[in-house]
């Protein structure tokens, strides 16, 4: 399953607001539809989002070559509108500077192939880095596992297998895995629309709960760990994650149970120095009044729809990556990771 793949002249994606009912694959040959996309959480999931990006600046660089006297003005503010197309996950801005310089370079190829050719090895190096991941995640966990996870972090929000979904995959392929249980994920539901599918397609063990179930499973179910991903994890290691991620992690620290992050090293920020520095997306009320197009809260009450939280770093057990497993003080674990990335 991909969520977002290059197509000949364009880039393809699963339109992610139709699942679990309808699989629409969307074309898109021009990067203003991938921005929209982004958006309108037609791709959604940071490493997928960051596949996205990647390929909207291939697109730019090819319209923008056919101006070659504004070729760097319009590239620049191409990319600029891809990177803020969803402010929290690091993933967009990294993969767009990332191709960006990648047209930098000089050599026998176009600005169009180099920026293509970089995109095409952030989605190959994020698909291996998941898999790493499964594994490193999955070493963690004992034979007959209870897992609670939150939001959907599968091959639907990656460049494939997932992050923290893939620690569950890679545990059930394992065969430590008992059970999965899931969370609803207020308030468009990509747990039960969407973690919830990819569970199914595989015939993993999986219960899903509503969000405000999460004490009550707790005092009533043994749950071994709470996996779950990152948008954006900061320097001395706070998360920034689906809202709800930081109840979770609270009450699995009143539990005494582990409480994991599963994230590819692009989504550290050593830049962003704390939480608090991190922009947090607010989206828009009809995301809360209204479920499936129908209008379900009272007219005239405000809303605030946060898209994410902030997790403490005190409140991590580990921040699981491609490189290995980071643990407190996050401060020195994460560069020290981070620097073996880079070389």
């Amino acid at each position: 399953m991909r969520a977002v793949q290059w197509d000949d002249n364009g880039v393809q994606l699963l339109d992610q607001t139709l699942l679990p009912h309808q699989q629409v694959y969307l074309f898109l040959d021009d990067y203003r539809q991938v921005i929209e996309a982004i958006v309108n959480m037609r791709v959604r999931g940071a490493p997928a989002i960051g596949v996205a990006g990647a390929y909207g600046v291939a697109l730019a660089v090819r319209e923008c070559m056919a101006d070659a006297p504004s070729f760097g003005e319009r590239l620049k503010e191409a990319a600029s509108a891809l990177s803020n197309a969803r402010p929290t996950a690091v993933n967009l801005s990294w993969a767009v500077e990332r191709v960006l310089g990648a047209t930098q370079r000089e050599d026998s190829t176009t600005p169009f192939e180099r920026a293509l050719q970089e995109a095409h090895s952030i989605l190959a190096e994020d698909v291996a880095a998941n898999h790493r991941i499964g594994e490193e995640g999955a070493a963690l966990l004992k034979p007959g596992s209870q897992v609670l996870t939150h939001c959907n972090t599968g091959a639907l929000a990656t460049g494939g297998w997932g992050t923290a979904l893939g620690v569950v995959r890679s545990a059930w392929v394992q065969k430590t895995l008992q059970q999965v249980y899931l969370t609803e994920s207020r308030p468009l539901l990509q747990g039960a629309r969407l973690t919830a599918w990819e569970l199914v397609q595989e015939g993993i063990p999986a219960t899903l709960i509503v969000d405000g179930a999460a004490g009550f499973l707790f005092q009533r179910t043994k749950i071994d760990a709470v996996v779950l991903g990152a948008d954006r994890i900061a320097a001395n290691g706070d998360v920034a994650n689906k809202i709800g991620t930081f109840g979770l992690a609270v009450l699995a620290k009143e539990h005494g149970v582990p409480f994991y992050v599963a994230a590819p090293i692009s989504t550290i920020d050593l830049r962003t120095p704390n939480g608090e520095a991190i922009p947090i997306e607010e989206r828009s009320p009809e995301e809360v009044v209204s479920l499936g197009g129908n209008r379900v809260a009272a007219n005239g009450i405000d809303v605030w729809n946060p898209s994410f939280d902030v997790t403490p770093a005190s409140y991590i057990s580990g921040i699981i990556t491609e490189r290995g497993v980071a643990r407190a003080p996050f401060v020195d674990s994460l560069r020290s990771l981070v620097g073996e990335a880079d070389g």
